[in-house]
């Protein structure tokens, strides 16, 4: 159950990123609403990692939770940003998913 709760805190961070993202493409109100989501999923996605965190090592849940927050990031930016997609950069990021991936499996 923790690891889910990690994956989820892990998808809060990446929606906290998205929002940051869109309040600087924007201005006025819808700029504020931005803002108001991006301090609300980071509010969750802290509050989870700290519930993981009691049972989850706190090396391995805070590595695993930036490299789903890590990825995600990049993933909305080539989806939503427009961000360029080149070889060397899917390739670190693919090692980086092999990486969080590696982490699950050695943890106990």
């Amino acid at each position: 159950m923790n690891w889910i709760l990690l994956f989820i805190a892990g998808l809060f961070e990446v929606m906290f990123a998205f929002c940051l993202g869109k309040a600087k493409e924007t201005i006025g109100n819808e700029a504020l609403l931005w803002y108001f989501g991006f301090f609300v999923s980071l509010l969750i996605s802290m509050a989870l990692l700290i519930k993981v965190t009691e049972s989850l090592p706190i090396g391995t849940s805070y590595a695993v939770w930036t490299g789903i927050g890590a990825v995600g990031t990049v993933l909305i930016g080539i989806f939503f940003f427009r961000e360029p997609i080149e070889f060397w950069r899917m390739f670190f990021l693919s090692t980086l998913v092999l990486s969080v991936v590696g982490l699950k499996f050695v943890s106990h």
